[in-house]
């Protein structure tokens, strides 16, 4: 089996990158997971804004995370809202808070349906679903 992008088209829905999350798509590209530090207030930022919500400074820099988190809530999806799901249904989707504060929203990889449980610690992967999207997903620690 060919990987996704590589010998055969990616079927499922991709983000559409604003300017202002370049930088968060460039670093999950190689390999490292980055989020928007607000250069006053010192607060992490994400989603990705323009302006920091506790302080409303516009500066900011990109600044690397652990990654390492736990999860904070969890749902498995049974219907394919788009067709190219279908074959990985039912599928997870979960909130981790990252140790250092803000809530990522993606899936495990790797574990069975039992194994992903509010509270359990994970660690995040990168997935080269193209040549120009890799997506950060979580594996259990």
């Amino acid at each position: 089996m060919s990987e996704p992008g590589v010998n055969e088209p990616y079927g499922k829905p991709l983000p559409n990158v604003r300017p202002v999350e370049e930088p968060f798509w460039a670093a999950a590209r190689h390999g490292e997971l980055r989020l928007q530090r607000c250069g006053s207030c010192g607060s992490w930022r994400f989603p990705v804004a323009e302006y920091c919500p506790r302080c409303l400074s516009t500066e900011a820099s990109w600044e690397p995370v652990a990654g390492t988190g736990t999860i904070f809530m969890r749902t498995f999806m049974h219907r394919a809202y788009f067709p190219s799901f279908a074959g990985d249904l039912p599928y997870n989707v979960v909130w981790v808070r990252l140790d250092e504060g803000p809530l990522l929203t993606g899936n495990v990889v790797g574990a069975g349906h039992d194994e992903i449980v509010v509270g359990a610690r994970v660690r995040v992967v990168f997935d080269p679903v193209t040549p120009d999207v890799t997506l950060p997903r979580f594996e259990l620690r």
